[in-house]
């Protein structure tokens, strides 16, 4: 899979406004159609004079009534960001490491981006993906491959440089984070349930999308050996209606 995209139309100074920022309007939906709808999107972040880049691959849904999120344990400041209006980001700290999460519609209703592949254009180039490789090493030091790099949110959150204490309860900046639309959106989608949650907390609930085409590199691939389609994952669009896929299991 390359992680070269170019676009023409994407020629801008290291220190301008970049892209198309998506407008907090588009983050005032509800959580299921948000996570659908951020599939393709690109979050571009600002390092020094560099723009890190990863384009989001995987999301997970979470309501303030199901049990598996964290508003459903109700409000308190840390978790304030998910009462507040769509497009907030909510940061916490998974697994020894940061986690990406933006509000939806409606009080406690979120999406967690779960993974996300780098990017590279004319404004995101080689030296932003070295810079990421360097931001997110492997355990012995070494530069993680392209595939792998950003393959699981804490692993995303490291590549980007992205921290709790900078951005928990933020809005987003276009001089510095922000999503971007760079038109890249697939049709048709992976649906499954999340990962992690413990039984009992709604853990059968089928609030997590994937990319196809990037299955392979995201936290867990649907399409992996032994999973049967409509039991273990289905195809939907990105308005979330039934399809047909074809794609083979590695």
């Amino acid at each position: 899979m390359p992680v070269e995209a170019r676009d023409p139309a994407y020629a801008y100074r290291a220190d301008a406004v970049i892209g198309r920022p998506l407008p907090d309007a588009f983050f005032n939906r509800d959580a299921r159609q948000l996570a659908r709808e951020l599939i393709g999107m690109v979050l571009r972040r600002r390092d020094g004079d560099l723009w890190l880049a990863a384009r989001i691959i995987e999301t997970e849904v979470y309501y303030l009534e199901e049990k598996g999120s964290h508003a459903s344990l109700g409000y308190t400041h840390k978790r304030r960001a998910l009462f507040m209006d769509g497009g907030t980001i909510y940061m916490y700290y998974a697994r020894g490491g940061d986690s990406l999460n933006f509000s939806a519609a409606g009080p406690g209703n979120a999406v967690l981006i779960k993974s996300a592949h780098p990017w590279l254009d004319d404004v995101s180039g080689a030296d932003a993906l070295a810079r990421m490789q360097a931001l997110n090493p492997d355990a012995a030091g070494a530069a993680r491959s392209p595939q792998r790099l950003c393959a699981g949110q804490t692993l995303l959150c490291r590549a980007l440089g992205l921290k709790v204490p900078q951005w928990d309860g933020q809005g987003f900046d276009p001089a510095h984070f922000f999503v971007d639309d760079v038109g890249a959106r697939p049709a048709r989608l992976l649906r499954t349930t999340r990962l992690g949650i413990p039984p009992g907390r709604d853990e059968h609930l089928p609030y997590r999308y994937v990319d196809p085409a990037y299955a392979a590199f995201c936290t867990r691939n649907p399409l992996r050996r032994g999973q049967v389609a409509d039991q273990d994952y289905s195809w939907v669009t990105r308005d979330g209606k039934p399809c047909r896929g074809q794609a083979t299991a590695t």
